[in-house]
């Protein structure tokens, strides 16, 4: 007899694991930005229509890269720097799931910028936020890649020397086809973000201010609200125009800073799609141990000869 398949659709609570052990782990202190960035993914997820079954969050190591034990799905919390990697790999495998990469701006833009800037130009199809708040918060106060000039803390005690990396920058010259800033408290803007993010067939990334309310007494909640503007509030901004979404992604100062999608392209292939392998035999969660015959074999090894 048949049956009929019912797709039920999944609301924010089903995002949220309701076991012990996750609430144990939800080390965040109390008004973290990073609760924003959670509420938003998970909204997204709604909103994008995501499966849970279908979903696996990675994270590297720092306060934000314990996510993946705050949201339901499979999750991977993998080394320092090497959540983007491991992604990929995951991705590779299997083209169909869902690869959502969480991590913070010391994780993904110190230790970890290698893979972000290969993971850009692959244009690998994956959803990769940072949870940016200008300080390595686990490690209690040290100076991160996006640390103003000037700013002290336990390691730049007399004021930060270096200048700050520009994630979106970074990320438009890289290569990346989906390139957006949040702010973690208009989690409702955000997870507007997070839904195109995902629907993006690419590389999208997401640069998320995220205050830290215990060791970046600077860039706080209030500092953030005086002075960001959303793009989409611009009638003349063109999210398809690279060197106008360049140009706005420097536009970053004690004055205002934009959020919003500053750039997307749709017109790159992704990584898997590009892959012959994938394109030829699928992916390899679905091929099975004996679908490659000896002739495709012989081909393949011939073309390594």
């Amino acid at each position: 007899m048949a049956t009929e398949q019912v797709n039920i659709k999944l609301t924010v609570k089903d995002w949220s694991p309701e076991s012990k052990h996750s609430r144990k782990l939800e080390t965040w202190c109390p008004g973290c930005g990073d609760f924003g960035v959670l509420k938003a993914t998970k909204e997204g997820m709604v909103l994008s229509d995501q499966k849970i079954e279908n979903t696996v969050v990675v994270s590297g190591i720092g306060c934000s890269s314990n996510f993946p034990h705050f949201i339901s799905g499979y999750g991977v919390h993998s080394l320092h720097g090497r959540s983007l990697p491991v992604a990929e790999g995951i991705k590779l495998v299997n083209p169909d799931l869902n690869v959502v990469v969480t991590g913070g701006d010391g994780d993904g833009l110190a230790i970890g910028m290698g893979g972000f800037i290969h993971a850009a130009r692959r244009n690998v199809n994956l959803t990769y936020i940072i949870m940016n708040n200008q300080v390595y918060g686990l490690t209690v106060n040290q100076a991160s890649p996006t640390s103003t000039i000037g700013r002290k803390t336990r390691s730049t005690p007399f004021g930060n020397i270096e200048n700050p990396i520009n994630p979106v920058a970074l990320a438009m010259t890289a290569g990346a086809t989906f390139i957006a800033r949040t702010y973690s408290s208009d989690w409702k803007h955000f997870s507007e973000i997070v839904k195109q993010a995902m629907e993006h067939k690419g590389f999208a990334f997401i640069d998320a201010l995220s205050p830290c309310v215990t060791f970046n007494k600077m860039n706080t909640f209030s500092y953030w609200k005086e002075r960001i503007y959303k793009l989409e509030d611009d009638p003349t901004y063109d999210k398809t125009d690279f060197n106008q979404a360049l140009i706005k992604s420097h536009e970053f100062s004690d004055e205002k800073v934009p959020i919003g999608v500053f750039y997307q392209n749709t017109n790159i292939p992704a990584y898997e799609e590009l892959d012959a392998t994938i394109q030829k035999f699928g992916s390899v969660v679905k091929r099975g141990p004996h679908k490659i015959s000896s002739e495709d074999r012989k081909m393949i090894l011939k073309d390594f000869m």
